[in-house]
């Protein structure tokens, strides 16, 4: 019988590292109990990959797309919410060339984005801001807020010259921002950059 693959765990110093803080700061959190974790024969703090993503995900911190694919190992997915099918369909092919192990899903409003988010949670969600239906705005608020959705990264897409559009969708946790025409080499390089595929 072949052996079990050994689960991965991380160190406090792994944690720090993730998080931006030193390593005393994951101590201090492991010992007041807001982070779970187990304790080795020599004295070292092990946190278990689903213990550090509740962690990461109650504090609004980003979750590594490492430790998604630990806790959650389906395929990583793109959702494409976009109304313009001509667009949409563009953006999709352009998207699966880069990016051929990567599932590209398709919503043309802002109802059927929400439904697709909680059942495929994908890891990107580009986001066009001027939708039928629930608003693109409302639609990156929604999902920033809902834990369910695993936070993935939100990029917003308009052809509005709108220069306060920009400012209220950060605030409303918007990860990124392009107007459109977009530049697709610097889209696929944002998205490859931060999560490692």
């Amino acid at each position: 019988m072949p052996p079990t693959p050994k689960q991965r765990v991380f160190s406090a110093l792994e944690v720090a590292k993730i998080c931006g803080v030193v390593n005393q700061t994951v101590i201090n959190w492991i010992r007041a109990g807001h982070l779970k974790a187990s304790v080795t024969p020599g004295g070292q703090f092990r946190i278990y990959p689903e213990d550090l993503k509740a962690f990461l995900d109650s504090k609004g911190m980003r979750v590594p797309e490492e430790l998604h694919s630990l806790v959650n190992p389906v395929q990583p997915s793109i959702l494409i919410v976009e109304d313009d099918r001509v667009f949409n369909e563009l953006l999709q092919a352009q998207l699966q060339r880069a990016f051929p192990n990567v599932k590209i899903w398709a919503a043309f409003d802002g109802f059927e984005a929400g439904s697709m988010l909680g059942v495929n949670k994908p890891r990107v969600v580009l986001l066009d801001l001027n939708l039928p239906g629930v608003d693109g705005t409302e639609l990156c608020r929604r999902i920033k807020q809902e834990p369910g959705f695993d936070n993935p990264l939100v990029i917003g897409m308009t052809a509005s010259n709108d220069p306060g559009l920009e400012i209220r969708l950060r605030e409303l946790g918007a990860d990124a921002f392009f107007r459109k025409p977009l530049e697709n080499d610097v889209l696929i390089k944002l998205i490859r950059d931060t999560l490692k595929w």
